[in-house]
C-alpha cells in the first residue's frame, strides 16, 4: 500500500493578504466618536481665601436638577428640555433687572465702556446617579447653547458679525460681559437607582 502524498498549499503570502485585509477594513470603517464636553476647570481657590467669600446669594443661582427618571426640575418647577435654554438666557441676562434674578453690577469692558452685567450668576447643574448620560449631555448642550446664543446676539448688535468671526480681544470682551458659569455638583442618589 502506497500512501499518496497530499500536495501542500503554499501559504507564504497568507500573512500579506491578512495584512492587506486588515488595512482595507481599517481604512473603510467609520469609528463612532464619543460625545464629550469641552470645559475649562476653574482656577484653584487661593489658600488665604475665607469661606465667607465663597457664599453665593440665592438669587444669583439658577438650579437645574435632573432626576433618575430624566425629568428636569428648574428653579423648583418641572420643565421640558426645550424650555431650558430660554429660561437660562432670561436668568443670565436679567434684562428687566428683576429682583428675583441675578444682581446686576457695573463693569468697565473694552469696546463697550461701562456695562451692567450679572457677573456673579451661576448655573448649578446636578443630576441623580440614575440619570441617563444622553439626558445629561442634552441638558448640558442646552445650557451651553444659551450662552452661545447670547454671545452671538451681542456680537451681532455690536459688530454685525457672529461671535466666531470676532478677533480674540472682541471675544474676550463679550466673555467678560457673558461669562459661562456652569457648576456641576457631584451626582446624588435621590431616585434609588444605581
Amino acid at each position: 500500500m502506497s500512501k499518496k502524498k497530499v500536495p501542500e498549499i503554499n501559504s507564504s503570502s497568507t500573512a500579506d493578504i491578512a495584512f492587506l485585509l486588515l488595512v482595507f477594513f481599517l481604512m473603510t470603517t467609520t469609528m463612532a466618536v464619543n460625545k464629550g464636553l469641552s470645559r475649562r476647570l476653574p482656577p484653584p481657590v487661593p489658600a488665604d481665601q475665607k469661606t465667607e467669600d465663597l457664599k453665593v446669594k440665592e438669587r444669583n443661582v439658577f438650579v437645574v436638577l435632573i432626576n433618575s427618571e430624566n425629568q428636569l426640575l428648574v428653579q423648583n418647577e418641572y420643565m421640558g428640555v426645550a424650555e431650558l435654554k430660554n429660561r437660562a438666557k432670561e436668568f443670565i441676562l436679567n434684562a428687566k433687572d428683576d429682583p428675583n434674578l441675578p444682581e446686576k453690577v457695573p463693569m468697565d469692558v473694552e469696546f463697550f465702556g461701562t456695562v451692567m452685567v450679572t457677573k456673579d450668576h451661576v448655573i448649578s447643574l446636578q443630576n441623580d446617579r440614575g440619570t441617563s448620560y444622553s439626558k445629561y449631555i442634552e441638558v448640558q448642550n442646552e445650557l451651553v447653547a444659551a450662552y452661545n446664543e447670547l454671545r452671538n446676539d451681542l456680537a451681532q448688535q455690536k459688530w454685525a458679525m457672529s461671535y466666531d468671526e470676532l478677533n480674540e480681544d472682541q471675544q474676550k470682551a463679550i466673555q467678560k460681559i457673558l461669562p459661562q458659569k456652569i457648576s456641576e455638583a457631584e451626582p446624588k442618589n435621590y431616585g434609588g437607582k444605581k
